[in-house]
């Protein structure tokens, strides 16, 4: 797995007259020259967030924030009120400024929690405002006292996290949503070593918060005494949940020491450790069951990122002159959740990025690499891959992990299906009183299916030469078992592609054996295929007859069948069989009787129909326009008089039918000289 730097955003580097700041919930660097008199430049993850403005010099800048949709701007110069600026067009950009109403506090930082709803964290707790652009004020919707060290925002979430107490290990969480605050359960850091005198020791820099696999986590940093029995640090996770008790979750363990920085990609952990130039990667979904707190070792071993390269800046750089390399893991880089890296001194921000390609060679449990793939988020191709690798040695002994791999992939294919069903379901019975419209369910690029798996895998395998027949053909049934197994109707294409191999190898005793004992599940396209392989396997026509009877919704197709092999009695003693002889057409009969140019028989399928006839109308004779023969002379002029009777009555035809009806020869002779024009 390789890790990439993706996306920079390039902004004016850190200086003595350019400040930079980073908005953490609208992902924007600010570069503020001379504290905004000669401007200011706000550059976002596009080019459509960028701003450029100036303000008035009115000292130092602390802290400077859009609200979301770049509405209003917060500053922050003092440490006891927040200025305001409205970027709402027709509305007056005259600065307007709040203090904090608790007295004798001082503003640690602000947190814009909606587009006119922001948080001021003070020494002494938090305020929650809502601001009025138009009369140019806010008003105080809620506070709480609390001593506070620092605090920490996770804008994914909008939870507010406050350190607390001497030692700062006791964190108070505060969620806000749609204008309101709530205080959510305290919990406390465990720290290595219990200070005596008590003093501050959970650093801000320690504590992180991050959305993984849809649940908020704070991230603890901790570091071991060098005289502990454990010596090298771990990330420690405690689940947060909206309601009930914060719990300490998962352990990773870091297994050396140093300076450690922080990044969530893609629901992974990663973990940069600056003196070795690594980053080492952790997911939490793949633990151990049954652990109250579950110990997590890196997937694979560390890596470093991928080198970048930075264009040269400046009048004097020469336009041939080659990009030069960033200093990767450099002490000037900041880290923001959940995959930012900014280097103020460089002037760039980039969004780090996992490739996972190069797991497939460094993660050997094929079943652990397909659970670790089936959580990320472009997956399809390098599972799809690693299907391909596995298959490539051809050797019965990875057939155990083929299986294990199918069975993986069928599982989430199994959970998409069935949450598509439930939704169908759902849209077609109506929306039920007190229940949440459901959504539908987001085709994830885990879901491979078993059209992906014929096109990328399975039907460039069948076609390799150095494999042997044997391990294919074990591979296919091996899929199809998997599907069977989650209950997934297994797509006639994949029946047809071992059908293909057996006869291509002529197993056709396996063949037989697969459709007598219904291995191969009954369809018509797999019948379809198996008539085109009478001439090469005889049987394959009654096995195909027998598996469209089966089937019981194919008897037109039968009948078609055994009427193009000339078996007309047998298709008529069939369709009586079935109870469809009564409407069906007596001309495709008669005209396949005719074909064979068997008098007996012709007259046979003939007088069968007379008699059905007769049973259901009480007449032999045919409906007027039902299977009427059309007379037909050579020359256009013998019999003229008698073809205009027949056309016009028939009455008259039927009369004819009956008298010659007690000639079979004459019958025959009469009906093929008239049936067909």
């Amino acid at each position: 797995m390789e890790q990439h730097l993706e996306n920079p955003v390039q902004f004016e580097h850190a200086s003595s007259v350019n400040n930079v700041f980073f908005d953490e919930a609208n992902k924007q660097v600010f570069a503020v020259r001379s504290g905004g008199a000669t401007g200011v430049v706000v550059k976002g993850p596009d080019d459509k967030s960028s701003v450029a403005f100036r303000m008035d010099d009115k000292g130092e800048v602390k802290c400077i924030k859009f609200s979301i949709g770049n509405k209003i701007l917060a500053v922050q110069r003092t440490s006891k009120s927040v200025d305001f600026i409205n970027f709402i067009p027709d509305y007056p950009h005259t600065e307007f400024s709040q203090e904090c109403k608790t007295k004798n506090a001082n503003v640690l930082g602000f947190c814009w929690t909606n587009w006119n709803e922001i948080v001021f964290i003070t020494d002494q707790g938090i305020e929650f405002y809502q601001v009025f652009p138009d009369k140019r004020s806010l008003k105080l919707l809620k506070n709480q006292s609390i001593n506070v060290n620092w605090y920490q925002y996770c804008p994914e979430t909008a939870v507010i996290l406050l350190s607390t107490t001497v030692q700062g290990n006791i964190l108070q969480p505060f969620a806000f949503r749609n204008g309101t605050m709530s205080k959510m359960s305290k919990f406390e850091i465990e720290l290595p070593v219990i200070p005596k005198p008590a003093k501050l020791s959970l650093s801000e820099r320690d504590i992180a918060m991050a959305t993984i696999y849809g649940q908020l986590y704070v991230m603890y940093l901790k570091h071991h005494s060098r005289t502990a029995n454990s010596p090298s640090a771990e990330v420690v996770l405690y689940h947060l949940p909206r309601e009930g008790a914060c719990k300490k979750s998962h352990v990773l363990k870091l297994n050396t020491t140093g300076k450690f920085a922080l990044n969530i990609v893609d629901n992974l952990v990663v973990v940069h450790h600056q003196s070795s130039q690594t980053s080492l990667i952790f997911d939490i979904n793949l633990k151990e069951p049954d652990c109250a707190v579950n110990t997590h070792q890196p997937v694979l071993p560390a890596r470093s990122i991928h080198p970048y390269r930075m264009p040269l800046a400046g009048p004097a750089v020469v336009p041939s002159q080659p990009p030069v390399p960033c200093q990767l893991y450099s002490s000037s880089w900041s880290v923001f959740q959940p995959d930012i890296i900014i280097s103020a001194s460089e002037g760039y921000l980039w969004y780090l990025q996992v490739k996972l390609h190069p797991t497939v060679n460094l993660l050997q449990d094929k079943g652990k690499l397909m659970d670790f793939l089936l959580r990320r988020r472009d997956c399809k191709m390098v599972i799809l891959s690693v299907c391909s690798q596995i298959l490539e040695g051809g050797v019965k002994g990875s057939l155990p992990v083929v299986a294990t791999v199918f069975d993986k992939l069928n599982q989430v294919y199994k959970e998409y299906l069935e949450a598509e069903q439930s939704y169908t379901v759902a849209m077609e019975s109506g929306p039920s009183r007190g229940s949440a419209a459901q959504k539908r369910p987001v085709r994830t690029q885990a879901v491979i299916d078993q059209s992906d798996m014929y096109t990328h895998v399975l039907s460039s395998f069948t076609e390799r030469k150095e494999v042997s027949h044997k391990f294919v053909i074990a591979v296919l049934m091996e899929y199809i078992r998997s599907l069977n197994q989650h209950q997934i109707t297994v797509q006639h294409y994949l029946y047809e592609l071992v059908i293909k191999t057996l006869v291509q190898h002529n197993l056709f005793y396996m063949l037989h054996q697969f459709l007598q004992y219904h291995v191969l599940s009954d369809s018509k396209p797999l019948a379809c295929l198996l008539l085109s392989l009478e001439s090469t396997y005889p049987p394959a026509h009654q096995l195909s007859l027998d598996m469209l009877k089966r089937l019981s919704t194919a008897n037109d197709e039968i009948v078609e069948v055994l009427l193009s092999k000339q078996q007309v009695l047998g298709a008529l003693r069939f369709i009586r069989s079935v109870g469809g002889h009564d409407n069906v057409s007596a001309r495709k009969f008669l005209d396949a009787a005719r074909q064979t140019g068997d008098q007996m028989l012709f007259y046979t399928v003939f007088r069968s129909f007379q008699q059905r006839n007769q049973r259901l109308r009480g007449s032999p004779a045919f409906n007027p326009g039902e299977n009427k023969p059309r007379v037909h002379s050579p020359d256009g002029k013998l019999y003229q008089n008698h073809r205009k009777l027949v056309r016009n009555d028939s009455k008259t035809w039927n009369q004819y039918v009956e008298y010659f009806s007690r000639c079979p020869q004459m019958l025959y002779l009469f009906w093929m000289f008239n049936y067909f024009y």
